[in-house]
């Protein structure tokens, strides 16, 4: 049964459904690589508006290879008043001109566009759930904090300084990415990620009048590649991949120098600390050759804490008081939330339900983004975790 807090969410949200969806057109049609900078300012720019009409105080983070990031607080809060992250990212992977091949089409409740199940359509749920709250005259306990960044897609590299400050001083995290497969489960567990490169130092020589006299470079990355991919693990959720290598010179010419680039993905962070040494440790067999190994696991697992736990559980029992039938998952691509996790109870995967990430036909449904955004509206409003 539906608690009132519940209803009045859900029927303001109802009531307001054309103008969820007028917002998501909107927002995909401002096409936002994360590539091209300059591309990020008109979406940042509706986003700006749409949360200064909603009452919070909106400051703009400048970047410098990126298009920037938006930080957004209400515009009153209470002294000494906990904090809770409101995190999601406006960059797409669809470069500019998308649109032509791939327009916005609402058919079968469903919309599709690029960049609307990842991640657009979650920052329109978090919109929602904000302006719900105050329609109802709602005040969390727990301050929100939005932040909205613009390289997600490449890895945060700028953005993430931001992101672990506040998270630092946060009670918990809500990542707006979109939820697992058709179901739409939330994700409480990530696989980190990490990525290495190899190069392969050997000596050049005449491949038919001298070959004694070389090192072959690509004969011993030959060996290197069968060892990085014998370090995976289906059991233990370990995948490293071998995704592109290059070397030599000439047909007739010993290879002086090859090179791998290896992908590593692993669930939790004694994984990480052993195939990162595993790697470094990596010895030549091939007499006369030797190893310059560069990478790191730059997004660590997200894994499940007591925190998140308990956040989960509350999400599962808020979620039944609006009639959705939550399931958690297990996602083996990475997000901000393996940051925020580090230092906060988080949940992952409160945007959108659809399918197709990073597909022609990505989507989403547009009847979910009501119950989806009343849910993050109602955790919003739990009192503090910690």
């Amino acid at each position: 049964m539906p608690s009132q807090t519940a209803r009045l969410l859900l029927d303001y949200l109802h009531r307001h459904q054309t103008e969820m969806t007028d917002l998501l057109e909107k927002l995909v049609k401002a096409e936002s690589p994360s590539t091209i900078p300059a591309a990020q300012q008109e979406v940042l720019r509706i986003i700006q508006q749409e949360l200064e009409q909603r009452y919070y105080r909106v400051r703009f983070i400048p970047g410098y290879q990126t298009g920037g990031h938006l930080l957004a607080l209400p515009r009153t809060r209470q002294k000494h008043q906990p904090l809770q992250l409101l995190l999601g990212h406006c960059d797409t992977v669809w470069p500019l001109g998308t649109l032509k091949k791939m327009p916005v089409i609402k058919r079968q409740g469903k919309m599709y566009g690029p960049g609307i199940y990842d991640m657009k359509a979650g920052l329109v749920q978090s919109i929602f759930a904000l302006e719900a709250i105050q329609a109802n005259e709602f005040t969390p306990q727990v301050l929100p904090v939005i932040l909205i960044n613009s390289d997600e897609e490449i890895g945060s590299r700028e953005s993430t300084a931001h992101i672990r400050r506040i998270a630092k001083t946060a009670d918990r995290a809500f990542v707006m990415e979109p939820s697992l497969g058709s179901v739409g489960k939330l994700k409480t567990r990530r696989k980190g990620i990490g990525e290495f490169t190899i190069r392969v130092i050997g000596k050049a020589a005449h491949a038919g009048l001298e070959p004694e006299k070389g090192a072959s470079a690509i004969l011993e990355l030959s060996f290197v590649i069968q060892k990085l991919f014998a370090l995976n693990n289906p059991q233990r959720g370990i995948t490293v991949n071998v995704g592109t290598i290059n070397g030599g010179v000439r047909p007739n010419v010993v290879a002086p120098e090859s090179q791998a680039t290896a992908e590593v993905r692993v669930l939790c962070q004694e994984d990480a600390q052993q195939i990162e040494a595993a790697i470094f440790a990596l010895q030549p067999t091939t007499p006369g050759t030797h190893f310059i190994i560069e990478g790191r696991i730059g997004r660590p697992p997200m894994e499940k804490t007591s925190g998140s736990q308990k956040l989960w559980q509350l999400a599962q029992a808020t979620a039944g008081e609006l009639g959705i039938e939550l399931e958690e998952g297990t996602a083996g691509g990475a997000s901000d939330g393996n940051t925020t996790s580090l230092y906060t109870p988080t949940l992952d995967g409160l945007g959108a339900v659809g399918d197709n990430a990073h597909a022609l036909d990505e989507f989403v449904y547009l009847d979910q983004m009501v119950q989806r955004s009343a849910l993050l509206a109602q955790l919003l409003l739990e009192p503090q975790l910690i």
